[in-house]
């Protein structure tokens, strides 16, 4: 047997089958449902979190543990793009199972500091994990089919969210908190079986390199890429601002404004189904008329929804409705900044600039339940939805400024490629 990706032989009766193209996406979606729900169960549970006497939780503090596991992601991004090209993506997404065993730790914190301390580890382990998938699948695309291969990925993230959410309708009224963590690392648990069971090969093309990791972190500067990486990575943020802190504050901001916990719930289930089904039309777009000028799109419906929400909408369905905008935009946002990042550069730094460009998001994913947190203690769900509608204006104007960039710096680098190859000749 060969491999479906690059044609090496498969040696051994019982060695683990190696994964086709088509495989190797759908695995890398599971683990972004895994991550998903392990990231945005928290949002789910922060009701039940701040009525629980025994832990001994207020607004601001439960800002803070809910940011705090993307600082975790950061720590586990930077050390995850760095081994997996020194030991293979394959392994570091394995990295799934750290993130399991900060869902057991949290299900059992007697107090906000242990809490605090089991998200950071569920972070490490969503950080190696998340780059690392969304390299291995954007590897792994067909041509011309990027933006539709990081989108089917990334879909995991809200559909573990969509998820959490369903979950939790039906079992935290009976069960309480506590069990939503617990699913969360069997589920986990379950996929890292599924992936120690195969192998993965990458494209040739991955590694036709001798640069090392440190030395392609430097190359995305050169040749006029600074300006490009300082949009991507400032878009990130600001996108993630809104994005993450809508996932943590969106219930508790909703039962501010009068909703009852299942209805709250219910605009956590249309902000995450939203951001999966909206992802898929905005992915097709983007193949067909590009990242970048879409990115504008979805920037501007994420900051629509939240003007919808802060001029008051007069009903229920409504309110869903613009929700269901801060979705699409805020989650599609994101899969096309790294659409636009990926597709910027060199086959074998696809993997660097991912790990950067996440790095970035996950710093904005800190920032933004944080600081909403402050706000919410201070000013309410109003103050809450102003703050993220800030980032969100923010962010529009760093996209529209990553497409006039983007397409300088694609001009910039099909001319040197032009230029090398003329040479040659």
């Amino acid at each position: 047997m060969t491999t479906p990706a690059t044609g090496q032989p498969q040696t051994g009766r019982s060695a683990r089958p190696y994964l086709s193209n088509a495989a190797v996406v759908v695995l890398c979606m599971l683990v972004t449902v895994m991550e998903g729900y392990n990231l945005i169960v928290f949002g789910a549970v922060v009701p039940l979190l701040l009525q629980d006497p025994g832990l001994g939780i207020d607004e601001q503090t439960t800002g803070t543990v809910g940011g705090i596991v993307y600082l975790g992601a950061l720590t586990g991004v930077l050390l995850g793009t760095s081994l997996a090209d020194r030991f293979g993506r394959h392994k570091v997404m394995a990295a799934a199972a750290v993130f399991a065993i900060g869902a057991v730790m949290a299900s059992m914190a007697p107090n906000p500091e242990l809490l605090g301390l089991a998200r950071f580890i569920t972070g490490i382990g969503v950080g190696g994990a998340i780059t690392t998938a969304m390299t291995l699948a954007r590897n792994h695309a067909p041509h011309g089919r990027a933006s539709l291969v990081i989108t089917v990925t990334m879909a995991g993230v809200p559909l573990g969210g969509t998820l959490a959410a369903l979950l939790g309708m039906f079992a935290m009224p009976v069960w309480g908190w506590r069990p939503m963590f617990l699913a969360g690392a069997a589920m986990t648990l379950i996929v890292l079986v599924v992936i120690l069971s195969f192998r993965i090969s990458e494209p040739e093309e991955v590694h036709a390199t001798h640069l090392t990791p440190s030395q392609k972190f430097t190359a995305l500067f050169e040749s006029g890429g600074s300006i490009l990486v300082l949009f991507v990575a400032l878009s990130a943020v600001t996108n993630m601002v809104t994005w993450l802190g809508l996932n943590v504050w969106l219930a508790e901001a909703m039962k501010g404004l009068g909703f009852d916990l299942t209805t709250a719930l219910l605009f956590v289930f249309s902000l995450t189904g939203a951001a999966v089904f909206g992802s898929f039309i905005a992915a097709g777009a983007a193949d067909r008329f590009g990242s970048a000028r879409v990115t504008i799109i979805c920037a501007t419906l994420t900051l629509t929804g939240l003007i919808g929400v802060l001029a008051g909408p007069g009903s229920l369905p409504m309110a869903l409705l613009f929700v269901a905008l801060m979705g699409i935009g805020g989650h599609s946002t994101q899969n096309l900044i790294n659409a636009t990042a990926s597709g910027s550069v060199a086959a074998h730094s696809r993997g660097t600039i991912l790990g950067l460009t996440n790095a970035m998001a996950f710093i904005g994913s800190f920032l933004g339940p944080a600081l909403g947190g402050t706000i919410f203690a201070a000013s309410g769900p109003t103050g809450v939805f102003g703050l993220y509608a800030v980032s969100a204006a923010l962010c529009l104007v760093l996209c529209s400024g990553l497409y006039i960039t983007s397409r300088k710096h694609k001009q910039r680098t099909d001319l040197l490629a032009a230029e090398a190859e003329a040479a040659t000749l």
